[in-house]
């Protein structure tokens, strides 16, 4: 009788080890497919942060640019309210030469 329980305990390790065993393979394979799968998760997010940081470098530039031509507009408008207001003081001026040419 106590032959036949330490066969059965015997048996119960060994059926107890080769579950350890398989149950370690497993979690190995999960464990390398799961480090695989974060290291092309982790590449990706770092493409889009790069294409991010290239895109707000794109906008600050052309929100520079943007600046530039704004000022360049405020100084031709500047320009053309000078033109406008000189030439209808002109027009003011010369109204009474009117009566006198042809239409």
């Amino acid at each position: 009788m106590i032959l036949a329980s330490l066969l059965v305990g015997l048996a119960a390790s060994i059926a107890a080890l080769v579950l350890v065993v398989v149950r370690a393979v497993g979690l190995w394979r999960q464990a390398k497919g799961t480090g695989s799968a974060l290291a092309d998760e982790l590449a990706r997010v770092d493409e889009r942060s790069a294409r991010t940081e290239r895109l707000l470098a794109e906008a600050d530039r052309s929100s520079q640019e943007l600046q530039a031509a704004l000022e360049r507009l405020r100084v031709s408008r500047a320009r053309l309210d000078v033109l406008r207001s000189a030439l209808e003081r002109s027009l003011e001026r010369t109204r009474w030469l009117r009566a006198f040419l042809p239409v």
